[in-house]
């Protein structure tokens, strides 16, 4: 029964995939305009190169906020079922929580959270 499930889900899947890919293909315009290849900033030609370094600040900022929104996620799930496993539950999710508590304090104390 499952099997039978699955290889509907995939061939549905597959042909949904293929049906929008060969739709856009027949009804999407065709201009093959060299300048469309062309790098621009709002409509502006660029000058000069388009490869400029980065503030490593950007990075770090949004590592930062993944850690944190991956963090919101996995709480969630956690506190659904934190009944059924008891006071050990929250023992292992205060750890996770001291954790990252202690990141977020090394990170701002390093003064990743402050832009320069």
């Amino acid at each position: 029964m499952y099997f039978t499930l699955f290889i509907t889900v995939l061939l549905t899947a597959v042909v949904l995939v293929v049906g929008a890919y060969v739709i856009a293909k027949l009804i999407g315009p065709r201009s093959y305009n060299p300048v469309k290849g062309e790098p621009f900033e709002c409509g502006i030609p660029t000058r000069g190169s388009s490869w400029l370094p980065m503030h490593v600040g950007y990075y770090l900022f949004a590592i930062l906020f993944l850690v944190f929104d991956i963090e919101t996620v996995l709480l969630y799930p956690w506190a659904v079922v934190v009944k059924q496993f008891g006071p050990l539950a929250l023992v292992s999710i205060g750890f996770f929580l001291l954790v990252l508590v202690f990141g977020l304090a090394y990170a701002w104390r390093k003064g990743a959270l402050e832009w320069k």
